[in-house]
């Protein structure tokens, strides 16, 4: 698994592009500097349907299972999104602002959107990570810190505490964190 350079636009070569409509500009003069891993399924718990990329593409059809009724209206999408098998799908150009934590604080800053890159990992809380996973994203992780200030790493519920559980307890960081030293 290789992934390139950034283009200015911010999209990873090697990465396939989708791309979605739930995006805006960065606040002026905003500065990337925190990743934020989060974890997706559609319908919860399940895997493999192209619904999750439908949801950023904003195309589901809230018809095709009773869940997707109390998320109609919903737009959102990360800038990344890793399949199970290690597929790695870009949504957003990491240049622009996509729209995946929310309501949200990091060091006392709010609206984490704006300087920020999300990566959502295709799971649940309770799921245990696919190894070809966790391997795209120190691969993805790596070629962001590279590209950009990157300064810290953190879940979902890091950021947006009693409101967001993911990446959930099943994420290893630890893991994570020695495959993205580990470089290869």
């Amino acid at each position: 698994m290789a992934f390139g350079s950034f283009s200015s636009e911010g999209w990873l070569a090697g990465a396939r592009r989708l791309p979605s409509p739930h995006f805006d500009a960065r606040p002026e003069g905003a500065t990337i500097e925190l990743l934020v891993i989060h974890n997706v399924s559609l319908p919860p718990g399940e895997f493999g349907a192209p619904d999750v990329i439908d949801l950023f593409l904003g195309r589901l059809d809230h018809s095709a299972h009773p869940y997707y009724e109390r998320i109609r209206g919903l737009r959102v999408s990360p800038h990344f999104l890793i399949r199970r098998d290690g597929d790695l799908i870009q949504f957003v150009g990491c240049a622009s602002r996509a729209w995946h934590a929310g309501v949200s604080e990091w060091r006392r800053r709010s609206r984490c959107n704006d300087f920020s890159i999300g990566i959502e990992l295709e799971g649940a809380d309770d799921v245990p990570f696919a190894d070809a996973q966790y391997a795209a994203l120190a691969h993805t992780a790596r070629a962001t810190k590279a590209a950009y200030p990157i300064v810290d790493m953190v879940g979902h519920s890091d950021i947006s505490p009693g409101r967001k559980t993911d990446p959930g307890p099943c994420f290893d960081w630890v893991r994570f964190r020695k495959e993205l030293a580990l470089g290869g």
